[in-house]
Parts: structure tokens; C-alpha cells; sequence
């Protein structure tokens, strides 16, 4: 097996400078190196991801593993040597409100304060409402194949893999005071102290002002303010926990975290943390700041809000490969998470797999797709079933003009342009096909505006519907759009041809944009495409439509 060895790391160095090209993870992945350099490390670099099990895995959750392990991928390809992803839950942090959405409030609300793994599971499942959350967690990351080792922090706390670490918190912890003091409000820094002591006698983690900090003896003396009565308690054994700053700081020193991304809403508690990272004698882990994500608006995705977009929400209109693709692009730059985003990363990452088929070397390897894809083949490249020959927003645009309520409706267009073509034969398309189905008529259908055609409209539309029934059965998608071109210029100048094509999906499909038409227009057929025209004419579109007899075959979209 490789290691961290000197002669290693320096090999690996002169790799990450040169042949690897300039997609982010690659770009990370030389911190990593370069942090490496003239300071081998004693066993695998360590990964980390953080969690807080107050709550179920959310698309952040997902988005944050994602991203790590495709830093932790190109840190592979770059150097060879090993590595670990630990995700870690912060499950001995405090319940601070009863969330909305579990069951069992009332007995949730009388554990407020304590922490989360010793609180019952209002579902009834597990040991402790921790537990389960944690069980989910689990459950979601390897739904996605993801490639990690689980911790709890409540499990290291009890079992002594953080005593070395807290003892040196209590070395340090009047200048751990120091650093924190000045970001807090006056009435919570008289409080303040890295050490959370959980109360012997209610369980709750207690925010009090530390009398005493005793290294030797491993114990804060602190004072309940309800009665009064000073206790002396261990900061060993789970009977106390750290501040999240102090505890994150405590954490990537006792474990030696190499890297862990976080938001951007957390940029100062990185620099906070760092520091007392540096005061425990430890070297702070790389780190990538993340963007957050906007809802439809723009406005700041907020969970107590509703406003954001869920994995389920996401994994019932797109595919997982989609929900990567989002996540893989521009990390750093915020992006809106609404419903109207899956077709467009559903398509690019269609794009990206057939763009892989002609790539090769330097070129194929600056390919997103293999970071999004996940599992390839043992030459490293997409396998031969991956993707799909109908892109989604053509299955979308065709679910419109059929009014298709269920998959069987879209298959009998798409059998019908290429018989060759099954769910059996194309499971991925066969997902597609699912959600477009449900994409359609949960998110477009309610919000379908046709408009009447204006007169010059109604003449260049008149034009197309006689010259696309003059075509032959056979003529092929780009000879379609050609003769959609040639129309719309004849009636619209150059520089008003987007205007053209508005008109089109206004009239046609009743919203704003759509495909490539020539690609619709072939897989829909054109005897078909020639009465949508017809019905817009008319003013009687919105009706199901299905396919007529098979016609001779054309070139798969």
C-alpha cells in the first residue's frame, strides 16, 4: 500500500502541478499535496463532514458529502495515496426547539436542553431521537453509494478518543475564552466557556460560567444558577461536551482532520476554530467554502421557511446523476434551487455523457462526468449504457403536447420513432421518461399559458404547417429545423428570430421556451407536428394527443 512518505508526497507534488486540468476538485485536491509537503503524515489523510442530527439529511447534506468525496477523488487520481471520509454527527448537541415535522412534540418539548442522544426517538424506533436521525443519515448516504466510515460524537466523547484532546482544552481554555469573547454579545460573555458540563441531575447541557479548569484532575466546578449548588464534573466520559466552535476546533485536533468544507454562512467560525485549533497545537484542515443556495426569488434558502427544495422533491422529477451535476458546478458561486433547475442539470449532464463518447486524454479527463457519474468502468471511462438518446427537456416538451398522464403515452412516441428503443433496453431513458411524466403534470401542466397568434404569426405558422406536411416521413431532425428557419426568416428579421421561436412555444407548447424544434418535431412525428400547428391556429390545443400508425423510422434525437 502507499503512504505519506517524504519520497512520496514530493512524487505526488510534481504530479498535481502538471496533468491534471483546472476543474475545482483538482484544485483542492493540490492543498492537499502541498499541505503534505515536508510534513509526511503518519497514516491516511482524513476527510471529514460534519452533521447535526437535530433535523433529517437534507440536499445540503448531501450536497457537502458529495463535494468532499469528489475532492477526495481527484486527491486519488493526482497522488495514489490513501484516504478516509469520516461523517461525522454531532449527536451530543442540545435539542433547542421541537422541530415541525416529527411526531411526538409534547415529550420532545420535555427534554429541551438535554442532548440528542439521550433524548427518547418520538418515532419509536430507535434508542434515542439521535439514533435515529443518525440511522437516517446512514441510510441516505449510502443510497447513494457514497464511500465513508460513520461516527457519533456522543460514541467518542463516552469512550475516551477525545480525553487527550479535552485535557488540552482545559490547558488552554482561559486563552480559548480569549479568542471567543470578543464575537459575542456583553451578557453571553460573562457566561462563556469552551466547556458545556451536562447537569447530573436534569441531563441538561448547561451554559454557565466555569469557576475552575483543572487539567490534572480532568474537571470544571461550576455553579447551577437555578439553586445555587456548585458541582464538579468530569469533562471525560460524555458528562460534558465542548462549545461547536471550540468542539469543532477540539475535533479536527484530536482526529487530524486534513479536510472539511463548510458554508458560507460559517465562514467566521472556520477562522474562529482555526485559531483554537492552532491554541490545542494542532494544524487546522483545509477547507472550501461553499455558496448557499437562493429559492426562486432569490432570497436565502430558509428550512424554517419551506422555501428550499428536498432530496425526495429533487429524486421524484430527476435523477440522482442530476442532483450531482447541480452540485458539482460552481461550488463556490450561489446558485437558485428551485424545480425549474432539475431539466436544465438533467440535460447538461446528458450532455456531459455524450460529450465523453468522442473524448480522450486531457480532454476527457476535464470531463465533469467523471466525478458525477460515480461508478466507471475498469478503463476509467462512462460505461456504454450511460445516458440517454432522447434528452429530458424533449421528453417534457412531447409529455406537454400529449397531455401525457402516464409513461405508456410517451412510449408509444418514442417506440414509434425508434422501435429498437424499450424501458428494458434503456433503463435510464425509462427513469426519464417516469419523471417526466410527474415533472409535467405536478409543475408545468397547472401553470400552461397558451396565446393566440398575432397576424404575422398566423402566416409564417400557416407556412410551417404546409411545408412540414410537404416533408417526407424520413427527413431528419436538423433538416426540420433548417426548414423552421428559413420560414421564420422570411417573416421575421434577422435580429427578431428569437421572437420567432417564442412564438412557437407560446402558441405550441404554452410556455416561454422549449426544444430544439426540429428534435421535438421528429420524435413527435410530423403529421402530429403539423396539427399542433393547426390546433394553435385554431385556438384548440391543451387536448391528449397519441400517435398514429408507426412510420418509417428517423434519426434518434
Amino acid at each position: 500500500m502507499t503512504d505519506h512518505s517524504q519520497a512520496n508526497v514530493s512524487k505526488a507534488l510534481g504530479a498535481a502541478q502538471a496533468g491534471f486540468p483546472n476543474l475545482w476538485p483538482y484544485a483542492e485536491a493540490r492543498k492537499l499535496v502541498e499541505r503534505l509537503e515536508g510534513k509526511p503524515k503518519d497514516g491516511p489523510l482524513l476527510f471529514e463532514t460534519g452533521y447535526g442530527p437535530s433535523g433529517l439529511p437534507h440536499i445540503g447534506t448531501f450536497g457537502e458529502v458529495a463535494r468532499t468525496t469528489w475532492v477526495r477523488k481527484a486527491f486519488t487520481e493526482m497522488t495514489g495515496l490513501p484516504s478516509r471520509l469520516l461523517a461525522f454527527s454531532d449527536d451530543m448537541d442540545a435539542l433547542r426547539k421541537v422541530p415541525g415535522n416529527v411526531p411526538n412534540q409534547e415529550m420532545l418539548a420535555k427534554h429541551l436542553g438535554q442532548p440528542l442522544s439521550r433524548i427518547p426517538d418520538p418515532f419509536g424506533t430507535h434508542e434515542s431521537f439521535a439514533a435515529h436521525n443518525n440511522a437516517m443519515l446512514r441510510d441516505f448516504l449510502d443510497a447513494f453509494g457514497f464511500d465513508y466510515e460513520f461516527a457519533s460524537a456522543s460514541d467518542y466523547y463516552a469512550s475516551g478518543r477525545f480525553d487527550v484532546a479535552l485535557k488540552r482544552v482545559l490547558e488552554v481554555h482561559d486563552d480559548i475564552v480569549k479568542v471567543i469573547a470578543p464575537t459575542l454579545r456583553e451578557e453571553r460573555r460573562a457566561t462563556y466557556s469552551p466547556v458545556l458540563p451536562i447537569h447530573p441531575e436534569t441531563g441538561e447541557v448547561m451554559q454557565v460560567p466555569i469557576i475552575k479548569a483543572d487539567p490534572e484532575a480532568g474537571t470544571v466546578v461550576w455553579k447551577d444558577p437555578a439553586t445555587g449548588k456548585t458541582h464538579e464534573t468530569s469533562v471525560y466520559g460524555g458528562h460534558a461536551k465542548m462549545q461547536w466552535k471550540a468542539d469543532w476546533a477540539m475535533r479536527w485536533y484530536a482526529l487530524g482532520v486534513d479536510y472539511e468544507m463548510s458554508g458560507k454562512d460559517l465562514t467566521d467560525s472556520v477562522k474562529l476554530s482555526s485559531r483554537i485549533c492552532r491554541l490545542l497545537g494542532g494544524n487546522p484542515p483545509e477547507n472550501l467554502t461553499y455558496e448557499l443556495f437562493l429559492d426562486a426569488e432569490g432570497r436565502k434558502i430558509s428550512k424554517s421557511k419551506g422555501n428550499g427544495l428536498s432530496v425526495e422533491e429533487w429524486l421524484r422529477y430527476g435523477t440522482p446523476e442530476s442532483l450531482g451535476q447541480f452540485m458539482f458546478q460552481a461550488p463556490t458561486r450561489a446558485k437558485r434551487l428551485h424545480f425549474d433547475v432539475i431539466p436544465k442539470a438533467t440535460d447538461e449532464y446528458l450532455g456531459l455523457i455524450e460529450r465523453s463518447r468522442t473524448q480522450e486524454g486531457a480532454a476527457y479527463h476535464a470531463n465533469p462526468v467523471r466525478f458525477v457519474h460515480g461508478q466507471l468502468d475498469q478503463q476509467g471511462r462512462v460505461p456504454e449504457g450511460a445516458g440517454s438518446p432522447v434528452a429530458f427537456s424533449t421528453l417534457l416538451n412531447l409529455a406537454g403536447v400529449a397531455n401525457a398522464s402516464e409513461a405508456a403515452t410517451l412510449w408509444k412516441f418514442i417506440r414509434r420513432y425508434d422501435s429498437a428503443l424499450s424501458p428494458e433496453s434503456q433503463p435510464y431513458l425509462a427513469a426519464l421518461v417516469e419523471r417526466a411524466v410527474a415533472y409535467y403534470n405536478e409543475r408545468v401542466k397547472p401553470g400552461k399559458r397558451y396565446r393566440a397568434p398575432d397576424a404575422r404569426e398566423r402566416q409564417a405558422l400557416a407556412e410551417l404547417a404546409d411545408a412540414l406536411e410537404a416533408l417526407p416521413a424520413t427527413t431528419t431532425p436538423e433538416a426540420v429545423q433548417n426548414t423552421v428557419f428559413e420560414i421564420g426568416k422570411r417573416h421575421f428579421d434577422k435580429k427578431e428570430l428569437r421572437a420567432w421561436f417564442g412564438c412557437l412555444y407560446e402558441v405550441l407548447l404554452g410556455q416561454s421556451d422549449g426544444p430544439r424544434f426540429g428534435v421535438f418535431a421528429a420524435l413527435y412525428g410530423l403529421p402530429e407536428t403539423v396539427q399542433l400547428i393547426r390546433g394553435g391556429l385554431a385556438g384548440t390545443l391543451g387536448a391528449p394527443a397519441t400517435p398514429e400508425a408507426p412510420s418509417q423510422e428517423g434519426t434518434a434525437p
